[in-house]
């Protein structure tokens, strides 16, 4: 029996309109779609006639077991991921996992990431060099995140926080906003994005010093600005240098 086909497909910050045509002639291919819970929600109505494989928050591991064995019987299996599958996504933990599992055929197809998504609703926030970093201390320890928010202050780097707060961690973006007000300007243009690309979307601009004491949740993207940055009608944008070059 041959092995089947493993896709590992990045939906886009929000529900379909986001997905690219790539990623959903895989899932149309596949006759088996796995993924997070709330996600795989997303495809139910579109998709109805696929076999669905989910589980809760946390059990990752699982998931991603469940797709590979699908994919070794033979089928072809959709594993689904918001965003980008390679940013904070399944791809990375599919491959670690595969060599335990006889030869599988794996390919990632790319998704807009809610960095992505989330500048487009602001403006353009991250048309200069940037960083992502996630703000949970599930798999990270906070002494490497601080380290990461520093480097990331003193290098002037446009910053997008992913995973901000949540109902255990609900002062985890005002820490890490003292941590960068010791080293950026308070007044640095900032931004913030919730429900990307769904139901209830809501963009706010702000400074870092508004920004410290601004209610936000898991479901919230956080974009920081550079030195540069600059509010323009409302809107996040921070400038390449074009117009800085004609001088």
């Amino acid at each position: 029996m041959e092995n089947g086909k493993l896709y590992v497909i990045g939906l886009g910050p929000g529900g379909a309109e986001d997905m690219s045509g790539r990623a959903r002639a895989a899932i149309e291919s596949c006759e088996v779609v796995a993924g997070y819970t709330v996600y795989v929600d997303l495809l139910r109505e579109e998709f109805p006639d696929k076999e669905i494989l989910t589980t809760p928050m946390r059990k990752e591991v699982e998931r991603c077991r469940m797709a590979l064995e699908e994919a070794v019987a033979g089928r072809k299996v959709a594993m689904v991921c918001s965003g980008d599958p390679g940013v904070y996504g399944m791809a990375g933990l599919i491959y670690e996992l595969a060599h335990e599992y006889p030869p599988v055929d794996i390919e990632v197809i790319p998704g807009v990431s809610a960095s992505n998504g989330g500048a487009a609703v602001l403006g353009a926030p991250l048309m200069h060099d940037y960083c992502v970093i996630s703000l949970s201390d599930l798999l990270t320890p906070w002494e490497k995140i601080e380290k990461r928010l520093i480097a990331a202050a003193e290098a002037d780097f446009v910053i997008s926080l992913y995973n901000p707060s949540s109902h255990k961690r609900p002062d985890y973006l005002q820490k890490a906003c003292d941590i960068l007000l010791a080293h950026k300007d308070g007044a640095t243009v900032c931004g913030t994005v919730r429900n990307i690309g769904r139901e209830g979307e809501e963009a706010n601009v702000m400074t870092l010093a508004e920004l410290r004491d601004t209610p936000v949740d898991m479901f919230t993207t956080v974009f920081i600005g550079n030195s540069q940055t600059v509010e323009l009608d409302g809107r996040m944008v921070t400038p390449r240098g074009y117009l800085q070059r004609e001088d």
